[in-house]
């Protein structure tokens, strides 16, 4: 099985190969398993990235004597993509977590309640999303695990405090840290040009609070041109419905249906792909026995196209039913 090495991965092994210090070489290596794909193809490169990790540890420890070495995290790809949750200390990351998700967070009013990753799962209509509330972006955060999460991602939400009254002081800091941690966020729906840059929007927290409004105005002036602003309360249920839906359209993906000659479409669960993906890759994806014997296809699309005959280099969209024929 081929492993698809993602660009993300191909950039920390550039890294190792140009690093000149054993912490340099340990740090690619984290970042390398922290990006590598997930499946049975990297099953075998996993294990090696783990022994060589390993070996640079207890190397460091030797070194260091009773120095214990820095933690290292990462977090298990699912469902259909994977959004970091970003910001600065105690700006409401955990709290959008617990509405979102079934995670349950520790939250406090006091920095740095989050010191791991803890990832949660967001419903947004038939498929889940994985979030991931990260410890705060800050100067103490040096760990090449925390940015490695954040580049190897599909998006961030940018959450701020319209409570703060610094926080466009606090924001900039942000943006200051991931810039000089080798991650530049980018608006959503720009392509991603490099693999330091991570489709982003600003998550407004706290709208219900005295004065959130102004103060979201004041941010808008400033910062509404570097990233989309989606204000949000989760006490009071606002827009977050939205942002169910701004976390899937940052994963670039469509929803495909299939649907077998003389029945009727199995709606119940979508085969999530790329956005782009063409018939005949859709139908590999169906069943591998599509790629060699697939004579032609039928496409029901949304108000438009009603079992239509179509091309194998036909582009799907999201919602497509397609009815495959051999």
């Amino acid at each position: 099985m081929p492993a698809n090495l993602t660009p993300q991965y191909m950039d920390a092994d550039k890294k190792f190969k140009e690093a000149t210090t054993p912490q340099q070489k340990l740090e690619a290596l984290e970042e390398m398993l922290t990006t590598i794909p997930k499946h049975k193809g990297t099953e075998k490169m996993q294990a090696d990235l783990k022994r060589r990790i390993a070996k640079f540890r207890q190397e460091s420890q030797r070194r260091k004597g009773t120095t214990r070495a820095k933690p290292f995290y990462q977090v298990e790809r699912e469902g259909a993509g994977q959004i970091a949750l970003v910001g600065a200390p105690n700006t409401g990351k955990s709290s959008l977590l617990a509405a979102l998700t079934n995670a349950e967070p520790e939250i406090g009013d006091y920095p740095f309640t989050t010191r791991v990753p803890l990832a949660g799962m967001a419903p947004f209509e038939d498929v889940q999303v994985q979030l991931i509330d990260l410890p705060p972006v800050s100067p103490e955060m040096t760990e090449g695990w925390f940015y490695a999460i954040i580049r190897g991602a599909d998006g961030a939400l940018v959450v701020v405090d319209l409570a703060d009254p610094d926080v466009l002081a606090s924001t900039e800091q942000v943006f200051q840290l991931l810039d000089a941690a080798g991650v530049t966020l980018i608006p959503l729906g720009r392509v991603r040009a490099s693999p330091r840059e991570v489709p982003a929007v600003f998550v407004a927290a706290k709208l219900d609070t005295p004065g959130a409004g102004d103060t979201l105005e004041i941010f808008k002036e400033f910062y509404g041109g570097r990233l989309p602003v989606l204000p949000v309360s989760t006490r009071e249920d606002v827009n977050l419905l939205q942002v169910r839906r701004t976390v899937f359209d940052m994963l670039n993906v469509i929803r495909i249906y299939s649907k077998k000659p003389g029945k009727k479409a199995d709606i119940q669960v979508p085969y999530v792909l790329k956005r782009g993906t063409q018939v005949l890759e859709a139908a590999g994806v169906v069943h591998k026995d599509f790629l060699q014997r697939l004579k032609f296809a039928r496409l029901w699309r949304r108000g438009q196209i009603e079992g239509q005959m179509v091309g194998r280099e036909q582009v799907l969209e999201d919602g497509d039913i397609l009815e495959l024929h051999t």
